[in-house]
């Protein structure tokens, strides 16, 4: 078609012509969105009075994130080096007669018997010319798997069952205790992904990715979730009910601290018993405000200064010895954790302080805020070394939640404390 041609057309048939500008009208919405963020970001980044040390905790979690994947980087090396020769060797094998002798049969079905049994110690194995016999104890829902996992066994040509099978452990002395049973052969089952199964899924879920934003239709926005959740799965290695926070059994995030403090376990109790003295000495929580019986409300700051509420209750309590704590069904952030107060021989206490937490979309908001140093891994820190010098000094912290307090207060505090 020549440019005559295209004179004469019928209007119907007019050529398109792109402009330029075009890919940009696609997106609106996006791009204010992203302009939105890139405008909290860096306010909240540039903040006059944090500002330096937020960008200290990017800066050291950059440098920390980079000494990971360097170590994960050898440490997947050396793992698909160990699994390439393996599957090489296990094919050597099929392809030449199997000379094993009977203690070698004997041994690699004895190796498997933890993949298939809760009590392997129990079975008693036998080899003899390729024919394998299992005689011990067994619960009568192993049996299946016990008989199919040893019968693959290389070099097993024959499996004798002289099992004495149990429907319960009952009074059996061989099937008390025991072990769960993983949940089969495959690398992708476990919750604990090895690394050469991590890299199959990141390598998988990028292409899919990469190739839903060139599709953008259904189809790819469907692989492009698939590809999203096999990325993020493969990176952080964690099950996909952690990630994005469902339910309220699973545990994303846990944290362990212990700090001595030198005052009497008494004093460090009760400092901890009145929740009114929790926005002295932690930066993020605004008010703890007792609502009757065992449960209090919490108001806490989260990043970019939004603030987050929830309800506690209390579950244990034993003075000057332990206190246990969870949130209500509902709440915004699902938490549990305990405080032990141990006396130290030389008159003072020490705290170890154990949280667990699900915060809002699980380990991926958990990551997001951990960026920005609003996590409790980052905080807890540095409110326990307030807490420490709020008790030993009665001087209130100038970066704690509460503003700090007047001569008269701090007296009143240290009298109220030292009582």
């Amino acid at each position: 078609m020549n440019r005559w041609t295209n004179l004469t057309a019928p209007w119907g048939d007019k050529p398109k012509t792109r402009n330029r500008a075009e890919g940009f009208d696609l997106y609106p919405g996006l791009l204010v969105l992203g302009g939105l963020g890139l405008g909290a970001g860096l306010m909240y980044m540039l903040d006059p009075n944090r500002g330096r040390r937020r960008r200290a905790l990017v800066r050291d979690r950059l440098v920390h994130t980079a000494h990971a994947m360097r170590d994960a980087t050898g440490t997947t090396s050396r793992d698909l080096g160990h699994r390439a020769r393996g599957l090489w060797a296990e094919g050597s094998h099929l392809l030449k007669h199997d000379g094993a002798s009977d203690e070698v049969l004997a041994a690699r079905v004895r190796s498997r018997l933890g993949r298939a049994v809760s009590h392997p110690h129990a079975i008693e194995v036998t080899a003899g010319n390729g024919r394998v016999s299992l005689s011990g104890q067994v619960l009568a829902d192993e049996v299946d798997d016990l008989l199919s996992c040893v019968s693959k066994v290389r070099g097993v040509q024959e499996v004798e069952n002289l099992l004495a099978i149990h429907a319960e452990a009952g009074d059996v002395l061989g099937l008390q205790g025991g072990r769960t049973r993983p949940n089969g052969n495959s690398p992708f089952m476990p919750a604990n992904w090895s690394p050469t199964a991590r890299l199959l899924a990141g390598v998988t879920g990028g292409a899919l990715t990469a190739w839903c934003l060139k599709r953008r239709d259904s189809v790819g926005m469907a692989f492009g979730a698939l590809g999203c959740g096999l990325l993020v799965r493969g990176l952080t290695n964690l099950e996909m009910k952690s990630l994005v926070g469902v339910g309220r059994d699973c545990r994303a995030v846990e944290v362990q601290k212990t700090i001595n403090i030198k005052a009497p376990v008494g004093q460090v109790f009760d400092f901890w018993a009145d929740y009114r003295n929790f926005p002295r000495f932690m930066s993020n929580v605004r008010e703890v405000r007792p609502t009757g019986g065992d449960r209090s409300h919490w108001t806490v700051v989260g990043p970019a200064g939004v603030s987050v509420g929830w309800t506690a209750e209390v579950t244990e309590f034993a003075r000057n010895k332990l206190m246990a704590w969870r949130t209500v069904p509902g709440s915004a952030i699902g938490s549990h954790g305990t405080v032990h107060f141990e006396p130290n021989p030389g008159g003072g206490t020490r705290v170890h302080i154990k949280l667990c937490y699900q915060p809002p979309g699980g380990a991926v908001g958990h990551a997001l805020a951990g960026l920005f140093g609003a996590d409790p891994k980052s905080e807890m820190d540095a409110d326990l070394a307030r807490m420490k010098a709020l008790i030993e000094t009665g001087q209130m912290p100038r970066d704690a939640a509460s503003p700090p307090a007047s001569g008269r207060e701090v007296a009143l505090t240290r009298a109220g404390m030292s009582g």
